[in-house]
């Protein structure tokens, strides 16, 4: 080269790598909090830096071996710091990586045009790292932090890592070819020229993984959507299907009672007579119960309550039904229908009979409609966002029962509110009562 081109220090280069893992932590779901954070923060720091600075005179060929283990550090500090799988960890490594690629090389290009045959001064040096690190990851993390999900999770899938492990590498290899060699067509010849070629393809491979980014949470959002209408869809379904169970029931029950005051007329021993009562005040009990004042939400109570007949489960029920007056069929359908029947499949793994509990009350309390549904509950309740975590081992589907419930809440500017109380798990519906 015709130009004297000194390298990016590696302290800078491992500052860099540093900030951009910082960035992505502080928009994730955290593992560790606090002093704890800080601290883990602070060796991850101490061991990016004592690594990078160790490598600097290794020979050419441990190069890219030595950028994978950088890699790895930030992939173990992004892994250890965020509560997150380790796709997603691989997925912002890579962006976090290309990231500081890009600030890095960015700050080094106008340090190098302010100073390039001259020294600097240490405190514009430093001035200058601050002002174009703390702008630069300071646009990043809002850029950034716009298209990460109020739970701090993407549910990155193995497709979605590679892809950008690709991206990551080809934008790695393109801007830093130079380095290796200037007898390929994408090499450049000079110190400015490297530098312009290396930010250039960094910027380019940094939009481009966030385009990739914008475009997974987009597809993400529409999966989340179809998943909650094929959800409000089946649980009317079911409705409708349980009205028609219901009424033949109902008929059912209705000729019963008949053909029981018939054989009554017919012959009248005592324990006939007395089995034959007890017949009758079953049926009069299953007919009171669940008599709600709304048809919709009665007819989905006694659906519900035949699922827990089966399953051993003791459903009870306080509710006024005339409250629901308002409210569409299809959204009584969807907060009822998916939070008795999370509560119904979480009871059937409660192992005693006796504690599969389930209890929902409906009522009006200082202009406000209460919709609150109880179940007994073991062990403690983990929250990812607002929402419970799921205890399922497929993570990437679940959740859209409650999250449907709440987007129909929000349609009758109500709130949605999960806690436990004591072995207890608790669902709290509040919506305004509009005069």
């Amino acid at each position: 080269m015709n130009d004297v081109f000194p390298e990016i220090p590696r302290m800078y280069t491992a500052l860099a790598e540093w900030m951009a893992c910082i960035v992505y932590i502080s928009i994730l779901k955290k593992q560790i909090r606090g002093w704890h954070l800080i601290a883990f923060s602070g060796g991850a720091l101490l061991i990016q830096s004592a690594f990078l600075i160790l490598t600097r005179d290794l020979p050419i060929v441990f190069w890219i071996p030595s950028m994978l283990v950088a890699v790895g550090l930030m992939f173990a500090f992004l892994y250890f710091s965020c509560d997150i799988s380790p796709s997603e960890a691989g997925y912002f490594s890579i962006k976090a990586f290309v990231a500081a690629e890009l600030v890095a090389s960015l700050q080094w290009q106008v340090h190098f045009f302010y100073w390039r045959t001259e020294n600097s001064g240490l405190l514009w040096e430093v001035l200058l790292l601050i002002l174009i690190y703390g702008g630069a990851f300071l646009l990043i993390w809002l850029l950034e932090k716009r298209h990460i999900p109020a739970e701090g999770k993407l549910n990155i899938r193995q497709r979605e890592l590679w892809s950008t492990v690709v991206i990551g590498a080809a934008v790695f290899g393109i801007s830093n070819i130079s380095f290796v060699t200037a007898r390929t067509p994408f090499s450049g010849q000079y110190a400015q020229e490297i530098l312009n070629i290396r930010t250039l393809v960094d910027l380019g491979g940094f939009a481009i993984l966030y385009a990739y980014h914008i475009q997974i949470n987009d597809l993400r959002i529409r999966r989340e959507l179809a998943a909650m209408q094929n959800i409000l869809n089946n649980q009317y379904v079911q409705y409708q299907q349980s009205k028609e169970s219901i009424e033949i029931i109902n008929y059912k029950y209705h000729d019963l009672k008949n053909q029981i005051i018939a054989l009554r007329l017919e012959e009248d021993p005592e324990k006939r007579n007395s089995y034959l009562t007890q017949m009758e005040e079953e049926i009069k009990s299953f007919e009171a119960q669940n008599k709600t004042g709304n048809h919709v939400l009665d007819t989905l109570l006694a659906s519900k309550n035949m699922s827990c007949i089966k399953n051993g489960i003791t459903l009870t029920c306080v509710a006024d039904g005339t409250l629901l007056k308002d409210m569409d069929v299809v959204d009584i359908c969807t907060i009822f229908g998916n939070a008795l029947d999370n509560a119904i499949e979480y009871e059937q793994q409660v192992k005693d009979k006796e504690k599969r509990l389930i209890h929902v009350s409906l009522f009006a309390q200082k202009g406000f409609l209460m919709i609150r549904f109880e179940n007994y509950f073991e062990g403690d309740l983990k929250l990812e966002g607002d929402l419970p975590a799921t205890t399922k081992e497929d993570t990437y589907y679940h959740g859209y029962g409650l999250k449907s419930i709440r987007y129909t809440v929000q349609k009758y500017d109500g709130v949605v509110n999960v806690e436990q109380k004591d072995n207890w798990f608790e669902l709290k519906v509040l919506i305004p009562i509009k005069k």
